[in-house]
């Protein structure tokens, strides 16, 4: 394994946390310094650490992790400004002779870690709160339906389930900065700021989905229910209440939280692998041990 940016992408409870740990001692070994840097949109959050996934204390004990727990839980948090703070910590890591991996769930983010993405304007001050409260009103299908009469061409790119991409599609829309993608998307490009090794961890669907649902009732054990509840005590934002299960948590229904879960994990393995240089690399039946081993 030369030098340069190890990027670690998969669905949710697929094990990219374990892996990257388990990378960190086999690094160490060698004399590395490594330094995990997130790139999840809503692991940024101060609050939501159980909800999110955030690396458990003795995992950042053993693997430094940046860019999680660091923005209060009502303020509001733009991929832009991830961007920049992302750059800032790689380009500084490598500098000081260090090695990142960078490790995350959200394609978004994970691109915009590692490449330079012209990013869309964030939208006016409550444009995004009145398409969410429109979005709890009438529901994901009739907003698409909205959508698809509005920019054909997006909407045939978003699931209706994705409530995230489609509020930010319509309020995209309304601002006139919705435009058709021209040539080759910089989602999709191989271009990156830095030589890296993109590795995506894939897991067979149904045992996938078990995993996803023993997480969520681990997660469940561990207070995550009273964690939502004072958040929203707190006023959080409406992009911290993006986080996935926050809206059924609040709401006490856990089994449409695991549904709503395994659909999210069903995209990211669809978007991971139009990811470009990706190596896709089993997790199956090998452990976090096993697979940092096959990285090296």
């Amino acid at each position: 394994m030369s030098g340069g940016v190890i990027a670690l992408f998969g669905p949710t409870g697929v094990g990219k946390t374990e892996v990257a740990v388990a990378l960190a001692r086999a690094l160490r070994v060698r004399g590395e310094h490594p330094v995990a840097v997130s790139a999840d949109a809503l692991q940024v959050y101060a609050g939501l650490e159980t909800l999110t996934g955030v690396a458990s204390a003795a995992q950042r004990r053993e693997l430094e992790h940046r860019l999680v727990s660091f923005v209060p839980v009502d303020a509001r948090f733009s991929v832009a400004e991830y961007s920049e703070l992302a750059h800032a910590e790689i380009d500084a890591l490598l500098v000081q002779g260090a090695r990142p991996i960078v490790v995350g769930g959200t394609g978004l983010y994970l691109r915009a870690a590692l490449t330079d993405l012209s990013l869309r304007p964030p939208p006016p001050p409550g444009v995004r709160e009145r398409w969410n409260q429109e979005l709890a009103r009438a529901g994901p299908h009739a907003l698409h339906a909205l959508l698809a009469e509005r920019a054909p061409w997006a909407a045939a790119t978003i699931d209706p389930a994705d409530r995230h991409r489609l509020v930010r599609a319509l309020e995209l829309e309304e601002i006139g900065a919705l435009e058709p993608p021209a040539g080759e998307s910089q989602l999709w490009s191989d271009e990156v700021r830095h030589p890296t090794r993109l590795v995506g961890l894939v897991l067979e669907r149904e045992t996938l989905y078990s995993r996803i649902d023993r997480r969520v009732d681990a997660m469940v054990a561990a207070g995550v229910i009273d964690e939502v509840r004072a958040a929203h005590r707190a006023g959080a934002s409406s992009t911290a209440r993006a986080a996935l299960g926050f809206a059924e948590l609040l709401a006490g229904d856990v089994d449409a939280m695991k549904r709503r879960t395994r659909n999210y994990a069903k995209r990211q393995l669809t978007w991971m692998r139009k990811l470009s240089g990706v190596e896709l690399l089993d997790a199956g039946e090998r452990s976090p041990d096993e697979l940092a081993a096959a990285l090296q």
